[in-house]
């Protein structure tokens, strides 16, 4: 489990420093401008980090699957050689599918006021600038969008419904506890990134809102990395004594 946090911290990393340095430079300078190679490395980033988080969200929800349903073979089933092998697999598909999409984008042709309206480079926004024909863009979009967002999810919700069956099946209390405390931080991080994800990709092209889009993508792109941190530490028992006696210090 801690291994494939390290992966999603990294990913997170790698999300939010893609957007967050330039979009406080736009803040504070007068001149918010970003160039064609600039815009382009930056959605490359962007798209596989986003991606990457989607497929390892599933990937951590069949370890947690295996971890409580089959607590037993986990050891034999998540070696180390497979956790390593699944997260490689994670970034090389999540890097293939962002070359695709990031060098489909420079194919097209921008002839117009090139104003972006969004806080950073992303798909929708940069296919409404373009004056020249979107469809293979749309239509990779939307491969990708049915694979990270609709197949992913899906699996994600087998693993949990296997989950939940197995923790209602307990006789113990505490067992039922524990089972599900070992897999709360994990359902809680893919209810919020899965949300704000579908809220800025899964939406008919003619009810697109630059408005509406700007802030699910803040929700995907800067929040949701933040919390994630937040949301897993909680867990330990050590970080929530701490979190107590600081509380406990302020209100005195």
């Amino acid at each position: 489990m801690y291994f494939f946090l390290c992966n999603l911290a990294t990913m997170d990393i790698v999300c939010i420093s893609s957007v967050l340095p330039k979009a406080l430079v736009g803040l504070l300078s007068e001149e918010n401008t970003i160039s064609f190679k600039g815009c382009m490395t930056q959605l490359f980033f962007l798209v596989w980090s986003g991606s990457s988080e989607l497929l390892l969200l599933t990937v951590m929800a069949y370890d947690r699957y295996v971890a409580i349903c089959h607590p037993l073979h986990y050891s034999s089933r998540m070696s180390p050689h497979l956790c390593g092998a699944l997260t490689m697999g994670v970034w090389s598909i999540c890097a293939l599918n962002s070359s695709i999409n990031t060098g489909l984008m420079t194919r097209l042709s921008f002839c117009g006021p090139k104003v972006i309206t969004h806080f950073f480079c992303e798909i929708p926004p940069l296919l409404l600038l373009s004056c020249s024909p979107t469809l293979i863009n749309s239509i990779m979009t939307l491969v990708a969008d049915v694979f990270f967002g609709g197949i992913n999810f899906i699996l994600t919700l087998l693993s949990y419904g296997c989950i939940i069956a197995s923790i209602l099946h307990m006789r113990s209390a505490e067992g039922k506890r524990k089972a599900f405390s070992t897999c709360s931080s994990h359902l809680i991080v893919v209810c919020v990134y899965y949300s704000s994800v579908f809220c800025a990709y899964i939406s008919p092209a003619s009810s697109y809102s630059p408005e509406r889009s700007k802030v699910t993508s803040v929700l995907y792109s800067i929040l949701s990395p933040t919390l994630n941190p937040l949301i897993y530490t909680l867990r330990n028992k050590d970080v929530k004594l701490a979190l107590g006696r600081l509380l406990l210090s302020f209100s005195h």
